[in-house]
């Protein structure tokens, strides 16, 4: 069940069988149906999730009341309101399975403790974080930078499978422009 977890930390780090084990036994398990939450707005985040299978999205509710969406998740993907998750606040943000998904769960009153006995998997969030940072840094310069029609190709082409499984209205959201103009995008580029 935890494989693709275990597999993707030790594209990192070192982790022998047993560290393996003592890790596994701090994950809890959670299935998901298509738009069950693992976070709503206003509750405390005590999670960070992995994608083991499926989709999740984290959106928040902006003043005209849509939906905006901040980030995806699909498979083999960290996720989390790292705010709410680090500070222990309320978190202003939901996260909501797009698709059936799977997450391995590592709450957060057992973090010092699995780094504790597993000291390399402090090193192996500290390179995820990074990456996710660098990330977020990027798609804010594609959002300040680039035309809409540029987003959309720039998206299409780095993560082709997100534009396959992610309902456009979603995408849209995502990228920051309406749904409409996602479907002329896309028509046009059909035509080419």
């Amino acid at each position: 069940m935890y494989t693709n977890l275990l597999d993707h930390i030790r594209k990192y780090v070192a982790l022998s069988e047993t560290e393996a084990e003592v890790l596994l036994s701090f994950l809890r398990y959670r299935e998901l149906k298509k738009k069950d939450w693992v976070l709503q707005e206003g509750q405390v985040c005590a999670y960070n999730f992995f994608i083991l299978r499926g989709c999740l999205r984290l959106y928040v509710i902006t003043e005209k009341g849509t939906e905006q969406i901040i980030q995806f998740g699909i498979d083999h993907w960290w996720i989390s309101d790292y705010n709410s998750y680090d500070r222990q606040v309320p978190s202003g943000a939901a996260i909501q399975a797009v698709e059936p998904t799977e997450v391995a769960m590592i709450d957060r009153r057992d973090q010092a403790a699995l780094f504790a006995q597993l000291p390399q998997l402090e090193a192996y969030f500290r390179i995820i974080f990074q990456r996710a940072y660098a990330a977020s840094l990027m798609r804010i310069q594609f959002m300040t930078c680039l035309s809409g029609e540029e987003r959309y190709l720039q998206f299409s082409r780095n993560f082709p499978e997100f534009v396959q499984r992610v309902p456009q209205y979603m995408l849209a959201s995502y990228l920051g422009f309406t749904p409409e103009f996602l479907s002329k995008m896309r028509a046009k580029k059909k035509s080419r």
